[in-house]
């Protein structure tokens, strides 16, 4: 920690400088949340954006000391620098992380705009060979993860080395130089910070950091929704508007409903959808007697996949079940 301190990184991130994207993502459509009714704004800032840390102190890394090694089983060895990647057409992806470390209706979840280079294009440069199922990524914290290699190959997939994060490079704290990105994976299998090193192997040879702690080996995120408003335990007045998030990475959502009471289900409106690999808004309004009341919410899938309704732990794979809250009308 003493040794890292001495290193000044946010003077190589201001050198950075603009991150400006080739190929930038689509504006964040008009309707995108409900905010003003109870939902997180859709575009998460950076200070507010979740972390899950393994590390006691963040890695200090200077971008001009950065280079990420691809090789294993791969035709070519790269060691590609922080200018290297830079100097490449940048693309710029709208995407929300989440963790499996979610409880039905947890936090863990936010929504960037990344801008960085398509992991795909670099595998294809290395050239992955027959066989290589796993791509094992390393922090420079010795902090390790494995994910499908024909996931992060899908063209649509959208897999990036990201270098910056919402108009600026990437927070000390979000991985700066580089992180990787994946959407549709749980973080742990995927979103390796401070990443420095990229090698094609099999699931049968490596065993990452949690794998080794027996979580899941492949965890593709799970439909989920969640209820922000009203909030547990509280007391409304008058009419209830009840709002809240859902996501299905990276097929999109297709319908929330929500109950009230074990009552029928009522079909909630969702707000205007960015792509389907972000999360996505509802709202419903409903008029309900003075007294107690209990709302359920679940989400539906574009494949037709519902969320289930059985209650699973987040670990090894992601938790599943309806999310609840009980309150009051006055």
């Amino acid at each position: 920690q003493f040794l890292g301190g001495r290193v000044d990184v946010e003077a190589s991130r201001r050198a950075v400088g603009e991150l400006k994207p080739a190929t930038p993502a689509p504006p964040i459509p008009a309707g995108a949340d409900f905010a003003a009714e109870g939902t997180p704004r859709f575009l998460t800032p950076n200070a507010d954006f979740y972390r899950v840390d393994t590390a006691l102190s963040v890695p200090r890394l200077r971008a001009e000391d950065w280079v990420l090694r691809v090789h294993g089983l791969v035709d070519r060895e790269l060691n590609l620098r922080y200018d290297d990647l830079r100097r490449r057409d940048l693309v710029e992806r709208t995407v929300s992380m989440v963790c499996v470390s979610n409880e039905v209706g947890g936090p863990y979840i936010s929504t960037a705009n990344f801008v960085g280079v398509p992991l795909r294009d670099v595998l294809l440069e290395a050239g992955v060979r027959d066989g290589a199922d796993q791509l094992f990524s390393t922090s420079v914290d010795g902090w390790t993860a494995g994910s499908p290699v024909d996931v992060v190959l899908e063209e649509d997939r959208g897999a990036l080395i990201a270098l910056g994060m919402n108009g600026e490079p990437l927070p000390l704290e979000h991985g700066f130089p580089a992180r990787l990105v994946v959407p549709g994976l749980y973080g742990f299998v995927s979103a390796t910070k401070w990443v420095v090193d990229l090698e094609l192997t099999t699931f049968a040879a490596k065993r990452s950091y949690w794998l080794q702690r027996d979580w899941a080996q492949k965890a593709p995120v799970k439909v989920m929704s969640r209820i922000d408003r009203p909030e547990g335990l509280s007391t409304v007045s008058g009419r209830v508007v009840a709002t809240g998030v859902a996501w299905a990475q990276p097929t999109g959502v297709a319908k929330v409903e929500v109950r009230v009471d074990g009552g029928p289900w009522r079909t909630a409106a969702l707000s205007a959808e960015v792509n389907g690999s972000t999360w996505r808004m509802w709202r419903v309004e409903l008029d309900l007697p003075a007294g107690g009341h209990t709302i359920e919410s679940r989400a539906t899938d574009k494949a037709g996949l519902t969320q289930p309704q059985a209650r699973l732990a987040p670990i090894p794979d992601g938790a599943t079940g309806w999310h609840s809250i009980f309150f009051t009308v006055r």
